[in-house]
């Protein structure tokens, strides 16, 4: 069974444009800074910053690792050069590698994450320089399958596209006029050479999105979407990557009220 999750791009397109508009006038910030790597997503929210904001209120940066493809700051150039938006490029290399030379050694992922969080804490800072507010990028199938890094990509102020599955991302960025060659690239975090999404996920985004849609959205039981055709390690694979990521779409747990001391009442006068 081949799960429907066609969206009308138009009518979606308007209403997170709106979305943004409103989100920015309601804080009275002065715009939208983004983290701009040149893959689809962030590519997309670009085009609906533009189009809620005017491109001189959208400020995208791109802030490659030594290990980064030169080819998303250019696509990440493309991008801005066709929104008329003007693109500064931070190289982060100097403060990633200078914290893990004093560090014992890392892995690729440790290293993964620190560039994530340090791409995040860029953004906040020029939006502060700025009176903006950062723009998230990611999906609603990378927060719901925990591909994201905890107060890295995921952190924001707003996030536009946590609605929408990759698919129907792909399907609104085809809406907007995105550049084909942006929406045709393979996904990737970019954050070691060679390294790609579905094979981190180890599934592809098409079955990762359908099973995410029967399990949270038509709530179907593990053996009703095998019935349906598809492979069990894929349905068990999505449901336990559900489980595990449950803590990063929740607020930090706190001690309950209780166990704070009683304030002594005042004694009557």
């Amino acid at each position: 069974m081949k799960v429907d999750l066609r969206i009308d791009a138009e009518t979606t397109a308007k209403k997170l444009a709106e979305f943004i508009s409103h989100r920015l006038s309601r804080a009275g910030a002065q715009g939208g800074v983004l983290g701009l790597s040149g893959g689809l997503d962030s590519a997309t929210v670009a085009f609906l910053a533009a189009s809620a904001l005017g491109p001189d209120r959208v400020w995208p940066l791109a802030l490659p690792y030594r290990t980064s493809n030169p080819e998303g700051t250019k696509d990440a150039q493309l991008v801005a050069s066709k929104l008329g938006l003007t693109l500064t490029v931070l190289d982060i290399t100097p403060q990633i590698d200078a914290y893990f030379k004093a560090t014992e050694e890392a892995t690729m992922l440790r290293v993964g994450n620190k560039v994530a969080r340090e791409r995040m804490s860029i953004l906040y800072d020029q939006a502060k320089a700025k009176g903006g507010l950062v723009l998230g990028t990611g999906n609603r199938t990378e927060r719901l399958l925990g591909y994201t890094t905890l107060w890295g990509d995921m952190a924001c102020d707003l996030a536009p596209l946590a609605g929408l599955y990759k698919a129907e991302v792909r399907a609104l960025a085809a809406g907007l006029g995105l550049p084909q060659r942006i929406i045709d690239k393979t996904p990737t975090a970019d954050l070691w050479p060679g390294q790609t999404d579905e094979r981190e996920l180890g599934l592809s985004y098409e079955t990762a999105d359908a099973l995410l849609h029967l399990i949270v959205d038509r709530r179907l039981r593990q053996q009703e979407i095998i019935a349906l055709g598809y492979e069990k390690e894929d349905v068990r694979r999505v449901r336990r990557l559900l489980r595990a990521s449950a803590h990063k779409r929740r607020p930090p747990p706190a001690p309950s009220p209780e166990v704070r001391p009683k304030s002594a009442r005042r004694p009557r006068a």
